[in-house]
């Protein structure tokens, strides 16, 4: 016997089917709501108890501080994987043999080329530009370079349509940063792995060799698995509901950029580090801040602690912790601005008001940290989120065109004037 749930309105009862998800998530079914009640709709600023999909990608349980994708525990999945294939598992659904990893990774290299005259779109750029600025708009000037649409029953052009996207997002990324900083563009070098490969696009300077440093390498591996997916954000939230038109997939991902680029998602980590740089020109007193913290009346905001959706801990944070000591350890980098952070970052895991409230640093804090020990500006840290973020993107996207689910529209309530003569100006 199928579960319902039951809704009164106005002294009349409807039952509205229920559905449950293979981790015992429960959803009522409203879909039906509108007709059946003859106009009734549902009404949920920020979307926070209302679920948009059916999803088999990723599972979030915030109050365990659970996170999962495609099953495998992220706690796993950082230890024994590497982030191509994370990506892999993500858009296609399972672990590659080794075979298929090879594969994926030759097609990538194969297509990492980007037509030149991009380059003339980054010229017309300011150096003063936001990366996220650019990174947004040279995704979606992708499509003039590729103009056919995916035939997303077709699953060599949808592969074909991945390859590409994975292939060239890393070098406009680096591109972006380039063009900041005044470096010439870089196509990186095809014997290196494929996060290696981006740090040498990034950081290559012309008249001297590029030297890896593997610890780096393997921090920046871990932190793209850690930002690959996180489930229905307003980010991923924007690629479906952009891609429910039939918009193509690279220009689907430039909405999701410019969606992360906000301050309250994907620019968390880049307002830790400005906090840190405002509290270090104010003398450098954690203690002073964190008292403000704790005060109800002062507007001061402790950034890249707690998290909106985890009310326990961040699992994310556990694992990424461990990688930031290991990149101090080894850079043996003396800044005041990472020396702050650990005094933050102590205080607050033994302070009883941060502790009772859980409010523990998050993956946003620690990343900040790993960029900044990296050499990477501020102003990067949400263009490297999206590198991370990117296949996640595209699975949840390839999922919702393969579903076959119908274009978003939401509904709202009106709260305008209601009917009313137009007057003519001279009466107004």
């Amino acid at each position: 016997m199928s579960k319902t749930a039951s809704l009164e309105v106005n002294g009349k009862k409807y039952e509205l089917p229920l559905i449950e998800g293979t981790e015992n998530e429960l959803a009522i079914d409203i879909k039906s709501l509108r007709s059946v009640t003859n106009g009734v709709i549902t009404i949920d600023p920020g979307y926070k108890n209302t679920g948009s999909c059916e999803s088999a990608i990723t599972f979030l349980d915030g109050e365990k501080g659970v996170l999962r994708y495609r099953g495998y525990s992220i706690e796993e999945l950082a230890e024994k994987a590497d982030f191509l294939e994370v990506a892999y598992l993500l858009i296609f659904g399972e672990l590659p043999t080794a075979e298929e990893l090879a594969k994926f990774h030759a097609d990538i290299k194969a297509q990492s080329h980007v037509d030149e005259d991009v380059k003339k779109i980054i010229d017309g750029f300011p150096k003063s530009a936001h990366p996220m600025g650019v990174l947004s708009s040279l995704t979606s000037a992708l499509v003039a370079f590729n103009p056919s649409s995916v035939n997303v029953d077709s699953e060599e052009e949808m592969y074909n349509a991945i390859v590409r996207i994975m292939a060239k997002f890393p070098v406009l990324t680096a591109w972006a940063y380039r063009k900041r900083v005044g470096l010439p563009l870089d196509y990186g070098d095809d014997s290196l792995g494929y996060v290696e490969n981006f740090l040498k696009m990034m950081f290559k300077k012309p008249s001297r060799e590029y030297e890896s440093n593997q610890k780096v390498v393997d921090a920046l591996d871990k932190l793209l698995i850690l930002h690959a997916d996180h489930e229905q954000n307003c980010s991923t939230s924007t690629v479906r509901i952009v891609g429910s038109s039939h918009a193509g997939l690279f220009v689907s991902i430039s909405a999701g950029i410019a969606a992360l680029w906000g301050p309250l998602h994907g620019g968390a980590n880049q307002a830790v580090i400005e906090m840190l740089e405002a509290i270090k020109e104010d003398g450098g007193d954690t203690k002073k801040y964190m008292a403000k913290a704790k005060d109800k009346n002062d507007p001061f905001r402790l950034m890249g602690f707690g998290h909106r959706v985890y009310k326990n801990f961040d699992p994310r944070a556990k694992i990424i912790k461990k990688a930031a000591d290991n990149i101090l350890e080894e850079l043996g980098i003396d800044d005041p601005v990472l020396d702050i952070a650990k005094g933050l970052e102590k205080e607050a895991l033994e302070d009883p008001y941060f502790v009772d409230r859980k409010l523990y640093p998050n993956v946003d804090f620690y990343s900040g940290i790993i960029y900044r020990s990296m050499g990477i500006p501020v102003e990067m840290f949400t263009a490297m989120f999206a590198l991370g973020r990117l296949p996640g993107w595209i699975a949840q996207w390839k999922e919702m065109r393969l579903n076959k689910e119908p274009i978003g529209r939401p509904r709202q309530i009106y709260t305008g004037e209601t009917l009313r003569s137009f007057k003519d100006i001279k009466n107004r």
